[in-house]
């Protein structure tokens, strides 16, 4: 039996088991025989069954947010909105999937020659825990659209919302096999990839996970995409608008606790304003407030479980001991739960484990740099490329955005992940698309047709 800790109080909420051989035969056997008659619909057809999801996710948002609170501490106002982002996302595959995957005429030696987008099969997403739905709505509505049917293995810390997100789709008349979800363990999960009924892996999760699914997949001959860790800079010039970067970038470092990939979890100052900066990003941090995330007045929650609440503190600990001055939080609390305090580390060295490891967590690491070339040197000096944002007159960072090594960058705004453009990153942060057109062309058949006279 697993057990589900509630991350606010330390109980133990309740206890459920872990999908056996049977069961998980059974799914894989079910999606396999639905994808049979789910390729053979209409994109009309299949939007109408992600549509009807939509509207049950939302008729049942309540419920569905407290499974995110409860079982890893997402404040309520957070969850609602990633509810409604979840249920946002499955209109606009249903709107669109039909125009990104439409025939690509290409000319060649042949009377008519052209590209077009088939389903491969069943997709498995193996997904985290710190956006348990939207996570899940990133893999399954761009490849159900597609005609895919999927299997999604949520982390165990979340079975709830797994569960939920099932039954949501057997509450909207979608038909069986075409989604299902499973909590299992890495053994079965690495069976299931390998099993021949799976025919491709989307994975989110730590890089050390990513290496593993990828070797795996790679050894089946199996597509797959990865998103992986970050350690997102932003870059804040002289010229920027110091209130608006210092408001959004306390935002984007700090919802979901700081448990986010494309947090801007290095912030790199100009030298001119970086006293200002610095001033005014302590007194925003200062009205943030930690606590019960079933509050509507809470604006950061407790960390997932206790293990990650100590790996962050030996991450701060470290900063702290190479030269950062920390200017508010960086001790543990007393009490229940796995509360971090909202924390600011300034005068971050290059060798500090905020600037050389991803901080996941409440936990914003600043450094001055002299000029805009330093700026990039330093931004780019990390294995990971997943996101990151500038700071400056909107002209000149159009025109600096393809110094970053990043996959995805926002110019006087924050990064993030929209159903309408693609999401991915590079180097260790992983490879492949997810999201716009580009995601739902991952896991199809981009089968090329010849036709003579």
């Amino acid at each position: 039996m697993l057990d589900v800790i509630n991350p606010a109080t330390g109980e133990v909420v309740r206890q459920v088991p872990l999908c056996d051989k049977d069961r998980l035969e059974q799914k894989l056997e079910n999606a396999a025989q639905a994808y049979q008659y789910w390729r053979a619909l209409s994109f009309a057809e299949r939007g109408n069954y992600l549509r009807k999801v939509a509207a049950v996710l939302r008729k049942a948002s309540n419920k569905h947010s407290a499974l995110m609170t409860e079982e890893m501490g997402k404040p309520v106002v957070e969850a609602d909105g990633e509810v409604e982002k979840s249920a946002s996302g499955c209109e606009h595959y249903a709107d669109y999937a039909e125009t990104y995957l439409a025939p690509q005429e290409i000319p060649s030696d042949a009377k008519r020659s052209w590209l077009q987008y088939l389903p491969l099969g069943t997709v498995l997403g193996i997904l985290p825990w710190n956006s348990p739905y939207w996570l899940a709505t990133r893999v399954f509505a761009p490849a159900l659209m597609a005609g895919n049917t999927v299997i999604l293995k949520h982390d165990s810390h979340v079975p709830g919302c797994a569960e939920a997100i099932e039954q949501a789709f057997i509450e909207a008349g979608v038909p069986e096999g075409v989604l299902q979800t499973v909590i299992t363990d890495h053994e079965q999960a690495e069976k299931m990839i390998r099993d021949p009924r799976i025919n491709a892996v989307s994975f989110t999760g730590s890089t050390g996970g990513g290496k593993k699914v990828a070797a795996i997949a790679a050894s089946e001959i199996k597509p797959a995409v990865l998103e992986l860790g970050g350690s997102d800079p932003a870059i804040v010039l002289a010229d920027a608008d110091l209130d608006k970067a210092v408001d959004v970038l306390a935002t984007s470092r700090f919802i979901c606790a700081g448990q986010s990939c494309i947090a801007a979890k290095r912030l790199l100052v100009e030298q001119s304003v970086y006293a200002e900066f610095v001033e005014k990003l302590t007194q925003r941090l200062a009205k943030l407030k930690v606590g019960d995330p079933t509050q509507t007045s809470t604006d950061i929650g407790p960390l997932a479980r206790s293990g990650l609440r100590d790996e962050l503190h030996r991450q701060v600990q470290d900063s702290i001991n190479k030269g950062a001055q920390c200017v508010i939080g960086g001790e543990i609390p007393e009490g229940p739960g796995s509360f971090y305090p909202v924390t600011l580390l300034t005068d971050v060295p290059l060798d500090a484990a905020a600037f050389t490891e991803e901080t996941f967590g409440p936990v914003a690491a600043v450094r001055a740099v002299k000029d805009v070339d330093e700026a990039f040197k330093v931004a780019n000096a990390t294995d990971y490329g997943l996101g990151a944002s500038i700071w400056t007159a909107s002209a000149r960072g159009a025109k600096l955005a393809a110094r970053f090594e990043a996959g995805q960058v926002a110019i006087n705004g924050i990064v993030k992940s929209d159903a309408r453009l693609p999401s991915g990153g590079i180097k260790r942060s992983g490879y492949g698309k997810e999201l716009g057109p580009q995601g739902i062309r991952e896991f199809v058949n981009s089968q090329q047709v010849w036709q003579g006279e």
